[in-house]
Order: C-alpha cells, then sequence, then structure tokens
C-alpha cells in the first residue's frame, strides 16, 4: 500500500495543466465515439472487443503469461488499424455528419411555421388518400447531394404540389420530396437506408427517413401506403403518431431546434 501511495502521490504531482487538457481531449473523443456507436451494431462488436481484451490482460497478468503481456503490450497499433477497419463505416458516417453542417441558421420563425402549415396540409392529405409519400425539411445540415440525386425542382411551396407529386404512378412519386427554405428543393430524391439492426423489419419509406436523420439534423415526415399512418423521423429515431392532430406541434417543436426527442413521445401518445 505504501508503494502504491507513493506511486499515486509522484502522478499527481506530474500532473499539469497540459497533462488534464490532454486527458480531457481524449476522453471527449472516446465519448463521441460511442455516441457515434450508439445503437448500431458496432457498438456489440466494441463491447465484445473489450470484455476479450479485457480478459487476456488480467489472464496475462494474474497467470504471468509473458507472450500474452508482450502481445498486448505491442499490438495498440494493430488494434488501432483494426478498429478503423472494422468501424469504417460508422466512422464515415460520423465524419460525413459533421462536415455536412452548414453554417446558414434555421429558418426565421415565421417562414419555419408557414413551411410547417404548408406540409402538414400535404400530408394529411396524402394520409387521408393512403397515397405514400416521404418529405424531408432541411435544417442547418444540407442535403445538396440528395437534391441532386432527384429532379431539382426549386418550386414555390405548396401543399396541392406536393399531393400531386407523391399521386400513384406519377413520374416523381418514387423517392422523396426535398423541401429547402420555403421551397420544394427537388423530388424524386435517392435517401440512405438505414442499416440499423431495428431497421431492417421496416419498409424502405420507413428506412430511408432513418438513414437520412441518422447522417443529418433534418427531419422526415413519412407516410404509409398500406395504412396511411404517418411517422416523423428524427435524429435516427422514428416517431410513429397515432393521432394525426398531433403532427402539427410535432413538427414545431422538432423544427425550433427541439431534436432530442425528449417532447416527442407526448406527439406520439
Amino acid at each position: 500500500m505504501g508503494q502504491f501511495g507513493a506511486d499515486l502521490e509522484d502522478t499527481l504531482q506530474r500532473l499539469d495543466a497540459a497533462a488534464v487538457l490532454d486527458i480531457l481531449l481524449i476522453a471527449l473523443f472516446i465519448f463521441a465515439l460511442l455516441m457515434a456507436l450508439r445503437g448500431t451494431t458496432a457498438m456489440t462488436l466494441l463491447r465484445g472487443g473489450v470484455v476479450i481484451v479485457s480478459l487476456l490482460f488480467l489472464l496475462g497478468r494474474v497467470l504471468e503469461l509473458s507472450v500474452v503481456n508482450f502481445l498486448l503490450r505491442n499490438s495498440l497499433a494493430g488494434l488501432v488499424l483494426g478498429v478503423i477497419v472494422i468501424f469504417q463505416p460508422e466512422i464515415r458516417r460520423a465524419l460525413e455528419r459533421a462536415g455536412r453542417t452548414s453554417v446558414r441558421a434555421l429558418l426565421a420563425s415565421p417562414e419555419r411555421s408557414a413551411v410547417v402549415e404548408a406540409v402538414t396540409t400535404a400530408v394529411l392529405e396524402l394520409a387521408r388518400r393512403r397515397h405514400g409519400a416521404i418529405v424531408v425539411l432541411e435544417r442547418s445540415t444540407g442535403l445538396e447531394d440528395y437534391i441532386e440525386s432527384g429532379v431539382r425542382l426549386d418550386a414555390e411551396l405548396d401543399p396541392r404540389l406536393i399531393e400531386g407529386i407523391f399521386y400513384p404512378n406519377s413520374a416523381l412519386h418514387d423517392k422523396a420530396v426535398i423541401i429547402r427554405d420555403r421551397r420544394i428543393a427537388a423530388a424524386s430524391c435517392t435517401l440512405p437506408l438505414a442499416e440499423s439492426p431495428g431497421a431492417q423489419h421496416l419498409g424502405t419509406r420507413h428506412r430511408a427517413a432513418l438513414g437520412v436523420t441518422e447522417r443529418t439534423d433534418a427531419v422526415c415526415i413519412v407516410v404509409s401506403e398500406e395504412s396511411g399512418a404517418i411517422s416523423i423521423a428524427t435524429d435516427g429515431r422514428l416517431i410513429r403518431l397515432r393521432d394525426e392532430a398531433r403532427l402539427l406541434p410535432t413538427l414545431e417543436a422538432l423544427m425550433s431546434g427541439d431534436s432530442n426527442g425528449s417532447r416527442a413521445p407526448a406527439a406520439a401518445g
């Protein structure tokens, strides 16, 4: 205990401002990595890897296994490379999301309200007619890559135009409509499909809605073609509205910046 106390005291004496900053930066990096992997299959792989490495470390120390201890001491570079290779999709998505964030601020409140009301009117009519649809509302993260994948419209936002786009068998009814500011930027846009295990049982529209909200801060509204049910995707999560009257207040809350889902369950009830 005396030697341990002396070692601890020596370590604390060598802690200066630079060392504390160094520790904080590493801790923030690890925290950001864990947040990026949250809810993905990569998190399961990471937990399994940590368990195996910890078990090998304990066995090597307790049983004094020289080969195991040697491999653990000299495998740091290999482990880092392995993490990069195994978690490449998650790292790429995190960098993509960070790089897409634009400096442009959110819409002004009156404009935002007009957009939400127009989209709500169109979505409720589409749900009543059971016309499948997926509408993406751009926020601070740019969606230009997805806009370029579709047919650029740059049209005035009108509920009747949105309804016409998603009319069954129309030329642009497939895939997504993207709303930028107060205009319909494009239609028939291709969105990335969610890859999380919980999304595998969902239909293509709902997986696409989750996929784009996993990579950006967009808000996505989905109308089911089979049932006419309305769902809202945000931050990689899906909110199923059991009461259509909650669509407008839910969108207003999300578009005003409440995207963490803390108030969203009330809208789903």
